[in-house]
């Protein structure tokens, strides 16, 4: 039982959680299915899984820029609320619902296959990190509220609920997606899809498709910005220069050191730029190798099956309406964090974090002004970010004593909409069964 638990925890740690081999092998089994030459296969394969590795490299530049506004914005409001971060929160747990959680996935993906196999919602979660933190949330949930502690009901329960949301939660903002990339034939797989169905259908009944994000006139020496590195570097520039002049100075000296708030702006600008513009080729060559390759697993497999892929699959399709929506919603997030602490006297107040702001009103306002042009963008950032805000601070209360004594919490809008609800399912039947 040991040696097949081991097995079991290696394929959903190192396979399934590893999102780069996970869609390595599907590509590969699509390609082999396809009867392609042994260099196809090689070449496809590695291709794939070296184009979510460069899309996440220039994912990782983006967040390791962003991360130090958290705690400056912390600085310069004066308390100490919850942080939203999905890997801080999942890390700060997993002694407590690690190994649940990666068996959990194990048998989500299972069902996955299965839900798809099976029913019209023929959509596979590929994106494998954002599986686990999913998981992991829904085992807290399970143990907390129904108050099961053996191992195999928590896994059963967590990974049949889970195998199932995943590919209905693709499948539930899929036309949205199809109209944002242009029927390139993949699903968006991401914590965040809750937000991107609500910005697509804001933007379809409110928005104006005459005027769109990427169509906005510029000065002939703005020009230049139509390029979306130098566009987001720079706006990203004006945010870090704010940011370090309003925070107090002795603080900022101990975070830029010698280089000065200045120079720490211009550097963290042009490190946001070369994160897009890595992200950005990962992005073009994962899909060019995915596409093709998940043809022959879905032929086989999964007939007409699309792979549901991260969030930034979408960023290129409109990169100034995800800046935009990010600036919007991160106000907003800001607004709302300061109502919470103040009049509104929450008791779990939610830091705006600049990470789930960036990953989660981003695609919003992206598939808003696909719908609904600017003006769709703008509603879907604006309504995104109060959906997002308030949902993870009712989520807070419900995840245990264990998750709240971190000061940690996930942090975009599936997980505040659906954990919310979930969990109160869970606490009304623990309330009838106990």
């Amino acid at each position: 039982m040991n040696i097949l638990l081991s097995i079991v925890n290696f394929v959903a740690t190192y396979i399934l959680g590893v999102p780069a081999i996970m869609i390595a092998l599907v590509s590969m089994v699509g390609l082999v299915l396809q009867k392609k030459d042994a260099a196809v296969v090689i070449s496809g394969t590695m291709k794939s899984a070296m184009g979510y590795l460069i899309l996440s490299a220039g994912a990782g530049i983006l967040v390791g820029c962003m991360t130090p506004l958290g705690a400056i914005m912390n600085e310069i409001f004066g308390f100490h609320g919850f942080f939203p971060n999905d890997e801080s929160v999942v890390a700060a747990v997993m002694d407590t619902y690690g190994r649940v959680a990666v068996l959990s996935m194990v048998v989500c993906f299972c069902v996955n296959l299965l839900f798809a196999r099976f029913t019209k919602f023929k959509y596979i979660y590929l994106t494998g990190h954002i599986s686990l933190f999913i998981n992991m949330l829904v085992c807290a949930l399970v143990q907390v509220h129904l108050g099961i502690t053996k191992l195999w009901l928590t896994v059963l329960i967590s990974g049949v609920i889970c195998g199932i949301y995943e590919p209905l939660t693709i499948g539930l903002c899929q036309r949205y997606t199809n109209k944002v990339t242009h029927n390139a034939g993949i699903g968006l797989a991401h914590s965040s899809n809750f937000q991107a169905w609500l910005g697509g259908f804001l933007g379809e009944r409110f928005g104006d498709t005459s005027k769109s994000t990427e169509d906005l006139k510029l000065p002939k020496w703005a020009s230049m910005f139509r390029d979306a590195p130098l566009a987001t570097g720079a706006a990203m520039f004006v945010v870090f220069l704010v940011v370090a002049f309003i925070a107090p100075k002795e603080y900022m000296t101990g975070q830029v050191g010698g280089q000065g708030r200045f120079m720490w702006a211009v550097t963290n600008g042009l490190q946001f730029g070369a994160g897009i513009t890595v992200l950005l080729s990962g992005v073009r060559m994962l899909i060019a190798e995915i596409v093709p390759a998940f043809k022959g697993f879905a032929d086989k497999i999964v007939p007409n099956a699309i792979p549901g892929l991260d969030c930034p699959v979408v960023m290129p399709y409109a990169p100034t309406a995800w800046l935009l929506g990010f600036a919007i919603s991160f106000v907003v997030g800001i607004m709302i964090t300061l109502l919470s602490a103040g009049p509104l006297g929450v008791k779990y107040v939610l830091i705006a974090g600049v990470i789930p702001h960036f990953f989660g009103s981003g695609p919003a306002a992206v598939y808003g002004n696909a719908t609904g042009g600017l003006k769709g963008a703008v509603i879907a950032a604006v309504i995104s970010s109060v959906v997002m805000s308030f949902g993870i601070q009712m989520l807070i209360p419900l995840t245990g004593e264990v998750v709240i004594a971190t000061g940690m919490t996930w942090g975009e809008s599936d997980f505040g909409v659906w954990g919310t609800i979930l969990g109160y399912i869970f606490k009304a039947i623990g309330s009838v069964i106990h």
